[in-house]
């Protein structure tokens, strides 16, 4: 994957992501439900077994070890493991994520539309802190899953060599203009979840700056 051509990949990824959050508080805890959806151009087994295959995953994701079959473990180098809870080949799996000392549940469902095009849904489903919830939001864990599709997005377009992270990509204007992006739409979503607009777009800017690496502002 070259710099250029993901840049190219990059324009309208943004807009070809469908994104909505579930919210349940029940004052202790805020049960979140983070989804994405995006269509694909290539049929649902070329989809799956990019979604799957240890050897596509390390070209577009990132490189993933273990038992990978139903019941067995992974683990994802640098980031989460966890079970591999259900398999139902082509159609979806789902997993526990298991990072930081925090277990959350992690699904995505594949679905044929034709012959030559799919669809996928992730959904990230977690128990938060209210604390953490309102200072930063979905955001937190969206635009890291904005960032993968991107990169799946171009791996099934052009069989890409690199997740989009690794890249230096990831340090142009694009890149920050493309995170920020992300972290708008999901305080958009937020907001359409039921979530008051002022608390929304302040969770924005505070995990905005937490991805630029910018100065984070006070919650």
């Amino acid at each position: 994957m070259t710099d250029t051509d993901l840049a190219t990949t990059a324009q309208g990824q943004i807009d070809a992501v469908t994104r909505t959050v579930t919210i349940s508080d029940d004052g202790s805890t805020v049960r979140t439900v983070a989804a994405l959806r995006q269509d694909y151009t290539t049929g649902i087994d070329d989809l799956w077994d990019a979604c799957t295959s240890p050897e596509r995953l390390a070209r577009w994701f990132a490189p993933v070890n273990g038992d990978l079959r139903l019941g067995g473990t992974y683990q994802i180098e640098g980031n989460a493991g966890g079970t591999i809870k259900t398999c139902d080949a082509p159609t979806g799996f789902s997993v526990s994520w298991e990072f930081g000392g925090e277990v959350s549940e992690l699904s995505v469902h594949l679905e044929a539309l034709s012959s030559n095009s799919s669809r996928l849904v992730l959904e990230h489903s977690a128990d938060v802190d209210p604390g953490r919830w309102q200072a930063f939001g979905p955001g937190a864990v969206g635009i890291g899953w904005d960032l993968g599709l991107l990169g799946l997005a171009h791996h099934v377009a052009n069989s890409g060599a690199a997740p989009a992270q690794d890249t230096a990509w990831a340090q142009t204007d694009q890149a920050q203009t493309f995170m920020s992006d992300s972290s708008r739409r999901w305080a958009d979503a937020s907001i359409g979840s039921g979530t008051p607009e002022e608390l929304a777009r302040a969770s924005e800017m505070r995990t905005t700056a937490f991805y630029l690496g910018t100065e984070v502002p006070e919650a």
